[in-house]
């Protein structure tokens, strides 16, 4: 496999994940081969069944491209089916991944992965572990690390799942943390896609189509620490080119209707006359801004920081 460093990370060390400081046991040592400095970088954990169908696949590596293709970052665990796709789409989008592996850093696990691992580490990503150099696969580690998985993520989607499946422990992982689960939605007649189906029932957000799980994205990043310092040092001048442009990207009917009250897509859909996708792509890019926000029942308004420049 390809010359990487390899690096012990324990919990005082200031390159040691932030993410990882809340979740149940932090490892006290986390074992890394490649780059550093991907583990600062704001992420989303992608995971999905083993005994992926083509839909699963598909699923799998589509949003880890969208996800990839909005500079973040993919976490996943490497295991053949949907996994394994996620990292392939992350990198065929240009973007970066993270392996977090029931193994140690160094130890190829699937074997097939091996030329997966290698372009991993060739294009700036890295695999994690919090298992002791040289450590063989052992299925316990495997149900262990996926606390991991959860926590190196501002979120969670999983693109596919049966029952029983390792997923749903995932998910729980993640929703202890206090994280944010999606899920793309299978057809009732998929065996694979049961697990998927019973994760939205109990709660899960479901991701439609490429639109949802943008705004998804576009609501993690403006929430992600950082984002805050940057609105908030605006000046007025600067208030005011961006409010220049965004009424020229939103357009004056979406204003009008965000001017009176936040709104949801369909009504504001509706109320426009413009179809859901011109809406949802027009509000994007206002949100990853700071213009925007989006409510946790759906709805999107004018942020606080810029409400009094549309009075």
């Amino acid at each position: 496999m390809t010359e990487a460093q390899q690096i012990e990370l324990t919990k005082e060390d200031v390159a040691y994940p932030k993410t990882l400081y809340n979740i149940p046991q932090p490892p006290p040592v986390l074992y890394v081969k490649g780059d550093l400095s991907i583990l600062s970088c704001p992420a989303v954990s992608i995971i999905g069944s083993r005994k992926a169908t083509s839909y699963g696949l598909f699923c799998a590596q589509h949003f880890a491209s969208l996800t990839a293709s909005h500079g973040l970052c993919v976490i996943s665990g490497g295991a053949i089916g949907c996994d394994q796709a996620a990292h392939q789409g992350a990198l065929d989008a240009g973007g970066q991944t993270v392996v977090v592996l029931g193994c140690g850093a160094d130890v190829v696990y699937p074997k097939r992965a091996y030329r997966l691992f290698e372009r991993i580490l060739d294009e700036g990503g890295a695999l994690v572990s919090e298992l002791p150099w040289g450590t063989q696969p052992m299925p316990w580690a495997f149900r262990k690390r996926n606390r991991i998985i959860a926590g190196l993520g501002l979120m969670l989607l999983v693109t596919e799942a049966a029952v029983p499946s390792g997923t749903f422990g995932t998910a729980d992982d993640a929703l202890e943390q206090g994280k944010d689960v999606f899920v793309v939605p299978g057809s009732i007649l998929s065996p694979e896609s049961r697990g998927s189906n019973r994760l939205m029932y109990q709660g899960a957000t479901p991701v439609i189509d490429d639109e949802s799980y943008l705004m998804a994205l576009c609501s993690l990043q403006m929430t992600t620490p950082g984002n805050e310092e940057r609105t908030s040092e605006i000046g007025n001048e600067q208030y005011a080119e961006q409010i220049r442009w965004c009424e020229d990207l939103l357009g004056n009917a979406i204003l009008r209707e965000l001017r009176a009250d936040a709104v949801g897509l369909d009504k504001l859909s509706l109320r426009t006359g413009l179809s859901p996708a011109i809406v949802a792509q027009r509000l994007v890019k206002a949100e990853s801004l700071g213009i925007l926000v989006r409510y946790r029942d759906g709805r999107v308004g004018i942020s606080s920081q810029y409400a009094k420049l549309f009075l």
